[in-house]
């Protein structure tokens, strides 16, 4: 349960702590008119015996910890191993000092005391021991705890990325099979396009966190087989500082944001349209803004299942913890998606 740096922050004040002890029983013997051979060798053995007592309790509770209806065992632990450890300690000094008699009065009369005083100094210890052995399980219960919901929140953000995969799939599927008849040509360049995507994927899903550049890279795949599909209805603009470039963000973050961003500003549309994608700096986030056109006549009976933003703002949460790093907002006839990332990856 303990390490041996803990041990050893542990055990040394409380040897130091029965070394003390034993120079204030030395001079409480003194001051009891006992001679200092005798009043030494008394508080070595006294406390010598005491400290071992305690030794028993803390290894006591580190290998069981009694529970709420054990009482009744606390009760005569308590009180039979102060006996024991007063009758230990009698037995011993008799046998060292059977030749003074004025000592082993002395030692008789100061019997309650001592039992008084160690039952104290034992009960102390166990005390002292369960706080100790109980924080020690709360802390490995609540690592145990944390642990396990690391697992858990790389497995669904592990789910997501490959949910992401067959989404974007199946709409490419879907437009090589309705360019395949008309134009070949395109539908041949779209099939090498979609490849080179998914291998760009496959390599980032062991990737915890990629710079903006190598994102928008990816990104640039993905915008190449789009424009296959729409042509030049689609436009894209890119606007990205130096030091934003430089800044980290989990992997295939932007695709589906702009996949969203072209649903609704081109199916409905046979006008050209611009997907703007804006990044800056500030402070120690990386600040994204993605900006469709947005018809609102038509928008709801496209709007889909809503699976893209979804899945970022889920997995948003399960980095950082925080629901309001993706925000989305109308302004007009324009959808504005904005997205904060932490830079603490």
């Amino acid at each position: 349960m303990t390490t041996t740096a803990g041990n050893k922050e542990f055990w040394f004040p409380y040897i130091m702590w029965w070394i003390l002890w034993a120079v204030v029983h030395f001079f409480l013997l003194q001051a009891f008119g006992v001679q200092n051979k005798i009043a030494f060798v008394d508080a070595l053995v006294s406390n010598g015996l005491l400290a071992l007592s305690g030794f028993i309790t803390f290894t006591a509770f580190r290998f069981y910890m009694p529970g709420k209806g054990n009482y009744l065992y606390r009760i005569i632990y308590l009180i039979a191993l102060p006996a024991i450890c007063v009758f230990t300690t009698k037995f011993a000094l008799q046998n060292i000092f059977f030749d003074n008699d004025d000592y082993l009065k002395f030692l008789e009369s100061s019997q309650y005391p001592r039992y008084v005083f160690a039952f104290l100094m034992i009960a102390l210890m166990g005390i002292v021991s369960w706080l100790r052995y109980y924080m020690l399980e709360q802390n490995e219960n609540k690592k145990r705890k944390n642990d396990a919901e690391i697992l858990l929140r790389d497995a669904e953000l592990s789910n997501l990325r490959q949910q992401l995969q067959p989404h974007f799939l199946f709409n490419s599927l879907n437009s090589i099979s309705a360019l395949a008849g008309s134009e070949p040509e395109q539908a041949r360049k779209m099939i090498q396009q979609l490849s080179d995507f998914l291998r760009g994927t496959l390599k980032k899903d062991d990737t915890q966190t990629v710079t903006l550049q190598s994102e928008l890279e990816h990104l640039q795949l993905y915008l190449d087989i789009e424009k296959v599909r729409f042509g030049h209805r689609l436009v894209t603009e890119i606007i990205c500082d130096d030091n934003a470039k430089q800044m980290f963000i989990p992997p295939l973050l932007l695709q589906p944001v702009v996949e969203n961003a072209i649903k609704f500003g081109l199916y409905d549309t046979l006008d050209a349209v611009t997907i703007s994608i804006l990044a800056k700096a500030s402070e120690n986030y990386l600040e994204l803004t993605i900006s469709n056109p947005f018809d609102k006549a038509t928008s709801k009976a496209n709007a889909g299942t809503g699976f893209g933003l979804n899945s970022i703002n889920r997995r948003l949460w399960l980095l950082f913890g925080r629901n309001d790093l993706l925000q989305t907002e109308q302004k007009e006839n324009i959808f504005l998606t904005r997205i904060k990332i932490p830079q603490v990856l």
